[in-house]
């Protein structure tokens, strides 16, 4: 059975009137992957620069998957992609002589994300009118390990694994329309980035653009400007669950 969309809050020409599914990128938009990092560093390494460590191993996130989509090597989930990373960084921040498995305990960091503050509530409300789904670059066990511990109430966890392909591919946004027998403009995409965003649009998807300035730290505020194309623009999930009636 379908979840209903809130046609009693919203109304018929509002861009989320026939939404059924909404589907959330993970981290940065509902996980603070920096600030995680950060605190398991400092208790960890603590003459680290954590902060740095944070956004080191982040930036290596993108070209990584890039190699994958050029075919210039196979298919490999995102733990295997953050460890790869992890081993190049190390020697930079002089921790070259980690043993494997202070290695493996530290890629698992990410499996240890902590929510922003607002998510498990926001999330929570949403739930109660819509189906809530991840759809995140991270595999299946990562995720699911991250929102058990996190406390995060998804109704199904969809990632990358799934469809074989990352985002920004249309196979991952038409793929989560598919899964749930929607056309793509019954579906959502929650994020904290325009280029997620944009990409699901392209696909017929609708947005919404939640603002999280410290994705990055505070010490490297993100700009959280509204753009053009966006349906929606909240400062929080709890903000938009406030938008759409829930």
């Amino acid at each position: 059975m379908h979840a209903q969309p809130p046609s009693s809050t919203v109304s018929a020409d509002h861009p989320f009137a026939e939404v059924q599914v909404l589907a959330f990128d993970i981290f940065g938009t509902v996980v603070d992957w920096h600030g995680s990092i950060v605190r398991e560093m400092q208790a960890l390494y603590p003459a680290v620069d954590a902060s740095a460590f944070a956004r080191a191993w982040r930036a290596g996130y993108q070209p990584a998957m890039a190699r994958v989509m050029r075919g210039e090597q196979g298919w490999t989930l995102i733990d295997d992609l953050h460890r790869g990373i992890l081993d190049d960084i190390l020697p930079r921040f002089g921790l070259a002589h980690l043993t494997e498995a202070e290695r493996q305990h530290l890629n698992r960091v990410w499996h240890r994300l902590d929510a922003w503050a607002d998510s498990v509530e926001g999330l929570a409300r949403l739930k109660r009118r819509f189906i809530i789904t991840t759809l995140s670059n991270g595999n299946i066990g990562l995720l699911t390990r991250m929102s058990k511990r996190a406390g995060l109430p998804w109704d199904c966890v969809l990632s990358a694994e799934v469809f074989k392909a990352y985002k920004p591919s249309p196979e991952t946004y038409l793929g989560v329309a598919r899964v749930f027998d929607l056309p793509p403009r019954q579906v959502a995409l929650v994020a904290a980035h325009h280029d997620d965003l944009a990409a699901a649009r392209a696909c017929g998807l609708r947005t919404a653009y939640i603002e999280r300035p410290q994705e990055f730290g505070a010490d490297h505020p993100k700009d959280v400007s509204p753009q053009p194309g966006n349906d929606m623009h909240c400062t929080s999930l709890t903000a938009l669950a406030d938008r759409l009636g829930c």
